[in-house]
């Protein structure tokens, strides 16, 4: 199996973890088994007590909460089961133990029953709603699959490790994106963070997505991805005026490997990355560009950066969900300083580590998408055809 289709079922495995699929979608529910023994137990045990008792006081009137605590955790099968049950051991022990006076007897039972129809409608009404939230988040799987790649990815030139937290816990998906596409120029990586976070920001995000998809194939010149990302924002915002959404812009880098130790880079006023290498971590010095969606307003023309990333050294990347994680105290995540401490891990470990180091930074608060990346070289890796020049 390649490290790219292991990777891929991994992802599925997490995402299913996440959603709690089963056969019936609805999570986990008691057993029939423990069910049945729970409400016998009850039973004997309430019947015992008010046998016992020698009062007048109804103990078996108590196995009502037996089908309210399950229509809160059973399924609605068990839920009737045991309002079927706790009704007959109800009705026998009117016989057994009759209350003074017959309207008594009459009243007891309608307000079992009562209760016990109320409890079976209540757990349909749960068992209904789970289902619809299952079917949401089967939507959200499959809307996550299409818009990030399942990670680790493998290309010729590079192995990228990498995780993705969405701000919204329940959800799967927010508005940081990446890519990575094994084009004949090259190996193509984009990472970026739409402005605002969470489910607003998706549509916009997949927009970039869906033009780097095309014109990192497309395009020979670094420049004219970003140009393609920048046009696709453009026209995403027109859409979103004419319906009355927010307008947002992207902050991104793009970036081209190949074999050669150069790295090419167009900065679109994303983050910068760090480079980890020779027992070393620094920033590497990207000038700053305009973020996607903003070109017209700035009148600046993107051109490409370049730098080196050596056999043995590791590209991180993040977005702000990492360097704007905050401790109580309101400071920041100190990124630079913390990869001195973290620079021996390797590149496939060293984003968890990260993750984990930036939640014991804010004590577990987070206020964006979190997103972070970790690029190496592919030290076995072999071109399958020629790459084309680049312009």
């Amino acid at each position: 199996m390649s490290l790219e289709a292991s990777g891929r079922e991994a992802s599925m495995a997490e995402v299913g973890t996440r959603t709690g699929d089963g056969p019936a979608g609805t999570g986990r529910s008691p057993t029939d088994r423990i069910v049945a023994l729970t409400a016998c137990a009850a039973t004997a045990v309430l019947l015992a007590a008010q046998a016992v008792s020698g009062t007048g006081t109804r103990l078996v009137l108590l196995l009502v909460f037996v089908p309210a605590l399950l229509a809160g955790l059973g399924t609605l099968r068990q839920t009737v089961a045991a309002s079927v049950w706790v009704t007959g051991v109800i009705l026998v022990s009117s016989v057994l133990f009759p209350p003074p006076s017959t309207t008594g007897r009459v009243l007891t039972l309608l307000t079992v029953v009562g209760a016990e129809t109320v409890a079976v409608l209540l757990c349909a009404r749960r068992v209904r709603r789970e289902r619809e939230l299952f079917r949401m988040r089967q939507t959200a799987v499959a809307l996550q699959r299409q818009l990030l790649r399942p990670l680790p990815a493998l290309t010729p030139d590079v192995l990228l490790h990498g995780l993705y937290r969405p701000v919204e816990e329940d959800t799967l998906v927010g508005g940081d994106l990446y890519d990575i596409a094994d084009t004949p120029y090259g190996t193509r990586v984009v990472i970026g963070d739409v402005q605002g976070k969470g489910l607003p920001a998706i549509g916009t995000g997949f927009a970039v997505l869906g033009a780097f998809r095309e014109a990192a194939f497309r395009e020979p010149a670094l420049t004219d991805v970003a140009l393609a990302l920048e046009n696709a924002v453009v026209r995403h915002n027109a859409y979103a005026a004419q319906s009355g959404e927010t307008e947002r812009f992207v902050t991104a880098t793009v970036f081209c490997l190949d074999r050669t130790p150069a790295v090419q880079a167009v900065n679109c006023g994303h983050l910068t990355p760090y480079l980890l290498a020779g027992g070393g971590a620094g920033a590497v010095p990207l000038a700053p560009g305009v973020p996607l969606g903003l070109a017209d307003l700035a009148g600046e023309v993107r051109t490409v950066q370049w730098f080196d990333l050596p056999d043995d050294g590791t590209l991180l990347l993040v977005t702000d969900g990492v360097t704007e994680a905050a401790d109580g105290d309101g400071v920041f995540y100190p990124l630079g300083p913390r990869l001195r401490e973290l620079r021996g891990l390797a590149a496939d470990t060293l984003p968890a580590a990260v993750e984990e180091d930036v939640r014991r930074h804010s004590r577990g608060r987070r206020r964006d998408d979190l997103t972070v990346l970790a690029l190496r070289r592919n030290p076995d890796g072999r071109a399958t055809a020629p790459r084309a020049p680049q312009a």
